[in-house]
């Protein structure tokens, strides 16, 4: 591929393996599978899965387990979650489970980490959490550290396997607080500028101007690495990318406003206008659809405006078809 069809930057990719309406929840399982081994051939960085809850159309909820199926489906591509929702679970339990990933795929494994629950309350509750928990979120991220660096903050506890594999930690957000504390520790940061772009640039420009490489997780000497996320959908025809831009954004609308009732295509057009469906829009204004060429110029200026280390793409569009040609034509090699 000529170096001028090509983003600037390191590309990687965000997957929730999704789950379309009236289809076996193996069969998303099994495309996201296709997906990346279509990455994996083409020069991607990174894959990672988000944790999300009693989502029917999500298929990412055990999130370590999906990423043991995908890592053993693959051979260079990096494989972890974005993210791993650490106030649902144990430090302990975290750094075994990443451990033994890391064990099994040794070099190819990250573990990406966010402070919210990833569903809603009564779900929060069904996981036996209070709230609460998200308080603690720093500690947290000290003590799982410190089971993979091999220097556990509980003495006589340690992570077997976990002990000493160093997996790599992210923090991952949408709002200063994360960027401040990925500053702080001296580890990548992650902003969800898919769908919550708000705080982007600021939350940017706080994390480079507040990293501490002295006291840096990742080790001495670290610097930032900051990831920005953003929707694509490419296609050699432009018209058929951004049609499939606004079937997602309609399914994005459905999703979030047709909550226990069924929506018309015509309920759908109108609440497009509608200031509750045109906050649900502003939630996808990183997203860009259209020609090879036409992507890779927006992904260039997205990445130079908030002078971003990687992007992290997620393939918006719902079709396979058009999210293999997205792979495609965005692959950092031919």
């Amino acid at each position: 591929m000529d170096m001028s069809t090509t983003a600037s930057r390191p590309l990687s990719l965000l997957d929730l393996a999704r789950v379309h309406s009236g289809e076996p929840i193996a069969e998303g399982i099994a495309r996201s599978r296709r997906l990346a081994q279509t990455a994996d051939s083409r020069g991607y960085t990174r894959l990672w899965f988000a944790e999300h809850h009693n989502m029917p159309h999500v298929a990412s909820s055990a999130t370590s387990l999906l990423i043991q199926h995908i890592a053993a489906a693959t051979e260079n591509i990096r494989v972890g979650a974005g993210g791993i929702m650490l106030p649902n679970h144990s430090p302990l339990v975290i750094a075994e489970q990443f451990g033994t990933l890391e064990t099994l795929f040794p070099g190819r494994i990250d573990l990406g980490l966010g402070r919210a629950p990833g569903t809603d309350g009564v779900t929060m509750r069904a996981l036996r959490r209070d709230g609460t928990e998200a308080d603690h979120f720093q500690s947290d991220v000290m003590e799982l550290n410190g089971y993979l660096a091999g220097y556990s903050r509980i003495p006589g506890v340690n992570a077997f396997p976990g002990h000493r594999t160093d997996v790599p930690l992210h923090i991952l957000g949408s709002s200063l607080f994360g960027a401040q504390l990925a500053a702080q520790l001296g580890v990548p940061y992650a902003f969800a500028s898919h769908f919550a772009p708000q705080m982007l640039t600021q939350a940017a420009e706080t994390y480079r101007e507040q990293f501490d490489s002295s006291k840096s997780l990742a080790g001495p000497g670290s610097k930032p690495h900051f990831i920005a996320a953003a929707n694509v959908i490419a296609h050699d025809d432009g018209d058929y990318a951004r049609e499939q831009q606004r079937q997602a954004e309609d399914s994005w609308i459905r999703t979030m406003l047709g909550r226990n009732k069924q929506l018309s295509d015509d309920d759908v057009t109108q609440l497009r206008d509608h200031p509750a469906g045109q906050q649900v829009l502003g939630m996808l204004s990183r997203t860009v659809s259209g020609t090879q060429k036409e992507v890779v110029d927006w992904l260039d200026a997205f990445g130079d405006g908030v002078q971003a280390d990687e992007i992290m793409l997620v393939n918006l569009a719902p079709s396979e078809e058009a999210q293999q040609r997205t792979l495609e034509l965005l692959a950092p090699t031919g």
